[in-house]
């Protein structure tokens, strides 16, 4: 069967940094293939464009540059905030105030949003907020494993599940839900 929109497809791949020689950034076998409804917006619309038509067996391999994947990184993605927002009773939360740890935080409209701990001084945190895949080429390589039609329950549910972690809300979820 080949893709379109509203099929259920499953595929493995093996992800790399720039090239089919990076480093390997994430690995999916048969044992735990992505699954999705293909057409409904929740993978990068140019990977999506890069396995259309592609029929259940066919094999794909293509590179997304950083501007068509998650763009490059911004510098005012990364800021300073004041020490105090990860302070209990005037102590550092250590437990979530580490370099190089994710913290889930939101934006001064409420909206969720994850940043990389990069430093940490006396007065404030600095913080990522840029995807943590931003700057990065995207190198993938993998196979269809299958194509099947999406019933119209998969298809009313694709819109409000996330692909990169399965959940129904984006609550607790590392991946970037939209």
């Amino acid at each position: 069967m080949k893709i379109e929109n509203n099929k259920m497809v499953s595929l493995i791949y093996e992800l790399r940094e720039n090239d089919s020689n990076g480093r390997i950034i994430e690995a999916l076998d048969e044992t735990r293939p992505l699954k999705f409804i293909y057409g409904t917006g929740r993978l990068l619309p140019v990977f999506e464009s890069n396995i259309n038509m592609l029929n259940e067996g066919d094999n794909f391999r293509f590179t997304l540059n950083s501007g068509m994947a998650y763009g490059e990184k911004r510098e005012e993605m990364i800021i300073n905030v004041p020490v105090s927002v990860f302070e209990n009773d005037g102590k550092l939360n250590e437990d979530i105030c580490r370099v190089g740890n994710e913290v889930p935080m939101t934006d001064s409209e409420g909206n969720p949003l994850t940043g990389i701990i990069n430093e940490i001084t006396e007065t404030y945190v600095r913080m990522d907020f840029n995807h943590p895949m931003a700057g990065i080429d995207l190198f993938f390589s993998g196979k269809i494993v299958e194509v099947t039609d999406a019933s119209e329950e998969e298809i009313a549910g694709a819109n409000h599940t996330c692909s990169s972690c399965g959940s129904n809300s984006n609550e607790g979820c590392s991946g970037s839900c939209s």
